[in-house]
């Protein structure tokens, strides 16, 4: 039975920041791109259910939400700059949905390890909101960590290992293109 993932395992000089942003699948796609970033786990969050599976999770009724725990170098890049990525990359107005994905298990999350990164949130959602970058307010939430279960194996890599599949090839690879255009000299 996998137990939560905790801040016990960072490596010395390395952070942990956990995100949702939808589909773990689009969301960990993205950040493995990214320099400073050295793992990308996708997983669960912020629910009630210990060790759930996805098949628990898709039901919509553990609490959990389907994250990626992003293990990062600080001097590379900061989670406040994670956090540009993040917003820039899901939609942080839709409540408990993503596009066609919906349930509480597709919500727009920050699980803050530290005050610092709940600070930074918090700041990073008020500059969205006045700057008006988006026409609706955010919905995201922010929260302290509490849990982290990894999801199964064969979620890891996903769009790696299957970007030919439907789901990859509509949702997840306009989604990547896009991003790695944006952040061109942030890729690895």
């Amino acid at each position: 039975m996998d137990l939560p993932r905790t801040n016990t395992s960072i490596p010395e000089g390395k952070e942990v920041a956990t995100l949702g942003g939808g589909c773990f699948w689009c969301t960990e796609a993205v950040f493995q791109k990214l320099k400073g970033v050295d793992q990308v786990q996708s997983g669960f969050s912020g629910g009630h259910i210990a060790a759930p599976t996805y098949k628990d999770v898709v039901t919509g009724t553990t609490g959990h939400a389907e994250v990626v725990q992003i293990t990062f170098d600080p001097e590379i890049i900061s989670f406040g700059e994670l956090l540009q990525v993040f917003f820039e990359t899901h939609d942080p107005t839709t409540l408990n949905r993503q596009g066609a994905d919906v349930g509480p298990q597709y919500r727009s999350a920050v699980f803050y390890h530290t005050d610092d990164q709940r600070l930074t949130a918090l700041k990073a959602v008020e500059a969205l909101e006045e700057n008006k970058v988006y026409e609706q307010p955010i919905v995201t939430e922010i929260t302290a960590f509490s849990n982290f279960y990894e999801a199964e194996d064969y979620h890891t890599n996903y769009f790696e290992l299957n970007g030919s599949q439907p789901y990859c090839t509509f949702v997840i690879k306009p989604k990547v293109d896009k991003f790695k255009k944006r952040y061109q000299e942030r890729l690895k």
